[in-house]
This record gives structure tokens, C-alpha cells and sequence, in this order.
């Protein structure tokens, strides 16, 4: 079952690094990043998302490998390609999976110009595992999808481990 996190800072570097943190977590197999984004509010107040799974890389990659094979079966494995990979691409651009953008946005709007919010959407997670490794990072949790009492939990052991900003 898969959990939603929203993880405020004081700036991107600091979401960063968290999200380094939980990739390397999860070579190890004690968690499992299902999706995040980064949204940054600039001090100017533009707001910029970064998501951290590129589903148009993704789409283009298998495209082409699919173009190219139909390619191959019709002789013209360089055209089916270059097919595969724009229709893969353009698939990916418009497929809207995991975190959905309209809920980052509207989170988004309650951070302040300068700091960062971090999406995360995870499961399988070894919490007593997890969040020791989060200790050295200074961040707010905003939101969480547990239920009331596992946040609080999930509070407790945050307060314990780390000092919230």
C-alpha cells in the first residue's frame, strides 16, 4: 500500500538531499519511491515543480524499442523508431500517474518564497529504518495519507530524531 508524504524546507538543496537519502534507502530495499516532485516557490514567488520521474524519457525509450521492432518486421526499422519514440514521448508527456499535479499546486501555494515542499508517494517502507536516516535534516511534515494515529506516531519518532523547522 502505497503512502503520500508532503515534507516542508527551508530551501531545495535540503529537499535534495532527502530525496538522495531515500533513493539510497531504497537500493537497500527499505523503501520503495513510487513517485515525488519537488516544488520550489523562488523568492520571487514563481513556483517551479520538479518531478523526479520522467515519464517522457521513459515513454520515448520504450517507443522506440517498440518502433524499431515493428520497423524491422516492415523493413524500415529506422522510420518505425523514430515513430515509436515521438508517440512514446507524447504519451509520456500527457500520462499523469502517481502525485497528482493539481494537489501539488494547491499545497505548493501554502509554502513561502525561498523554501520547498517534497512529494513523496512510497510503500513498503521500514519506518524504524527510515526515519533514523532523516535525522541530520531540518523539515516539517505537512501531510501524510496514514491515519491519524500512525501520524502521530510518525510525528513522535520525527520529534525524537530530528528538530522540525
Amino acid at each position: 500500500m502505497s503512502h503520500l508524504f508532503v515534507l516542508e524546507f527551508n530551501d531545495e538543496a535540503s529537499a535534495q538531499q532527502v530525496v538522495d537519502t531515500l533513493k539510497q534507502l531504497q537500493q537497500q530495499q527499505l523503501i520503495k519511491l513510487d513517485d515525488a516532485a519537488i516544488y520550489t516557490k523562488e523568492p520571487d514567488g514563481k513556483p517551479r515543480i520538479r518531478q523526479l520521474h520522467n515519464l517522457v524519457g521513459a515513454g520515448a525509450m520504450g517507443g522506440a524499442f517498440w518502433g524499431l521492432l515493428v520497423g524491422l518486421l516492415f523493413l524500415s526499422p529506422l522510420l518505425g523508431a523514430a515513430v515509436g519514440a515521438s508517440a512514446g514521448a507524447l504519451a509520456g508527456k500527457f500520462t499523469d500517474i502517481g502525485i497528482d499535479d493539481k494537489f501539488i499546486k494547491e499545497i505548493g501555494d501554502t509554502v513561502q518564497p525561498g523554501q520547498s515542499a517534497l512529494f513523496l508517494l512510497t510503500s513498503n517502507a521500514v519506518a524504524d529504518k527510515v526515519v533514523p536516516a532523516l535525522k541530520n535534516f531540518q523539515f516539517k511534515l505537512l501531510r501524510t495519507s496514514l491515519s491519524n494515529e500512525n501520524e502521530q506516531k510518525l510525528r513522535d519518532m520525527i520529534s525524537s530524531t530530528t528538530t522540525t523547522a
